[in-house]
């Protein structure tokens, strides 16, 4: 038995594992789109390392971009198998699926009125239709149901506190009279999250893959996420009359910070200006988290039972259509925006900000991890001039983060996610979706934990697994 890593190896981005039997029978671990990358984005999107229709099974850990964007593009690429997901990844990843298609072909064609002489025109990565291939493939299976896949592979959920429908994989393989046992942790959520409930315990693993994003950070002892969200926006919206721009992931980031700035109305403290979610796919992603109910954490179930609806607040208005997003940039009251994408990589939100980010009176607040090469991580970094849609922009608007705001655990929460591990049955840890310097950090910590052999792979790296 093999295993590659086709994606997210000493990066973040572009979830993609492959697990390859001695029968030659295939089984893909998500097929994420890689983001934020710079130039080598496109090329990176465009080359799987693997032949689609050489891949039996497939099995999504979570509905996130990075993780199951490209699932349409293999699929129009000759793979006919299943996708094995749960209930709520299928429901998020149809909005998801369909909303990147529709981006990319928006983005194609503006790129495309604005192009240059000499320079190629832009195409999609797929369509519509290669979605609604997708999702006529898709197989729901529940949290812990232990699934026969066929009369080799055995297939287990367990809820990873991510986001909404996120799950750690778990397989057990029969090759050669015995049993592997593989997981995979997906994203691996927070332990106290604002929203959810913690990861759950999962059975001894012989192989462990393993996400490391925030493999040498801690979100502790931050400041509260409703007191920073009222510092910028009192500093920004009140005393400069500018705008706050927030760039938030539809599916989670979003419905976390509604549900802060909720808070601070029911405290009394909400400042009295407009509130703006510019993203459709939000507005969809956050019903649906509303039909799932049983996800959330005691905390919210108690906020429940003074208001019906934590996500909805004075003020706050969805903008559907793109006419109305336009219209946001025209008008100079101040009000906070928040769009998608997280990395400010794609969407409403690079339009958003390259209408303000050369206004000192702005701010833009980013609310989570950024690739270092995104549009995004470059804001983070401090960077005074930034290309977008192909034109620089000055950067004079504020740029402010709140770090506090991850889906993905810290190390602390990592290490207690392998708290129900006996170190010495892991055969290999191999860390996956970080960047290599945390990585080389977050090894060091796991071989005091006691997991003696953990490995960093490199992009397109095969292994044996015995």
């Amino acid at each position: 038995m093999k295993i590659a890593f086709h994606g997210a190896a000493r990066t973040v981005t572009g979830s993609k594992h492959l697990i390859t039997l001695k029968n030659n029978t295939q089984i893909l671990l998500d097929c994420g789109l890689f983001q934020g990358m710079g130039r080598v984005t496109d090329k990176l999107n465009d080359y799987f390392g693997f032949d689609a229709t050489k891949v039996t099974y497939l099995v999504l850990s979570h509905a996130h971009i990075d993780h199951c964007g490209l699932l349409p593009k293999l699929v129009a690429d000759g793979f006919s198998g299943t996708i094995f997901c749960t209930s709520a990844t299928m429901d998020l990843a149809r909005i998801l699926m369909m909303d990147s298609a529709k981006i990319q072909m928006q983005d194609a064609e503006f790129s495309n009125r604005h192009i240059r002489e000499g320079e190629e025109m832009e195409e999609a990565l797929y369509t519509d239709q290669d979605v609604n291939k997708t999702l006529s493939q898709m197989k729901i299976v529940e949290y812990e149901e232990d699934f026969e896949i066929d009369q080799y592979i055995t297939l287990r959920f367990t809820d990873a506190g991510h986001i909404l429908g996120s799950a750690a994989v778990h397989l057990t393989i029969r090759e050669d009279n015995q049993s592997i046992r593989i997981t995979f942790s997906g994203d691996v959520g927070r332990y106290g999250d604002l929203l959810l409930k913690s990861p759950q315990q999962f059975d001894q693993a012989d192989y462990i893959i393993l996400e490391s994003t925030y493999g040498d950070s801690l979100h502790k002892d931050l400041d509260p996420i409703e007191e920073l969200l009222l510092d910028v926006i009192n500093q920004t919206c009140k005393i400069k009359k500018g705008k706050v721009v927030i760039p938030a992931f539809a599916v989670g980031r979003t419905q976390e910070l509604l549900y802060a700035l909720n808070g601070l109305e029911l405290k009394g403290k909400l400042p009295d200006v407009s509130y703006y979610v510019d993203s459709p796919l939000s507005s969809k992603a956050t019903e649906i988290l509303k039909n799932h109910p049983e996800v959330y954490n005691n905390g919210v179930k108690e906020v429940l039972k003074v208001d019906h609806d934590i996500f909805a607040f004075k003020g706050l208005r969805f903008i559907e259509s793109v006419e109305e997003s336009k219209a946001l940039n025209q008008d100079p009251r101040p009000c906070v925006i928040i769009s998608s994408s997280g990395m400010a990589e794609a969407g409403r939100v690079r339009h958003h900000i390259r209408n303000n980010i050369s206004n000192h009176k702005n701010t833009i607040l980013m609310v989570g991890y950024c690739e270092p090469n995104s549009l995004g991580g470059q804001l983070i970094a401090g960077k005074k001039v930034v290309e977008i849609f192909r034109d620089e922009y000055d950067v004079k608007a504020e740029v402010q983060s709140i770090k506090s705001m991850s889906a993905h655990g810290d190390y602390e929460d990592l290490l207690h996610f392998l708290s129900c591990q006996n170190p010495a049955q892991v055969k290999q840890v191999f860390l996956v979706h970080g960047e290599y310097d945390v990585q080389q950090n977050f090894a060091a910590r796991l071989k005091e934990a006691g997991f003696k052999h953990v490995a960093i792979p490199e992009y397109h790296q095969e292994f044996e697994l015995e």
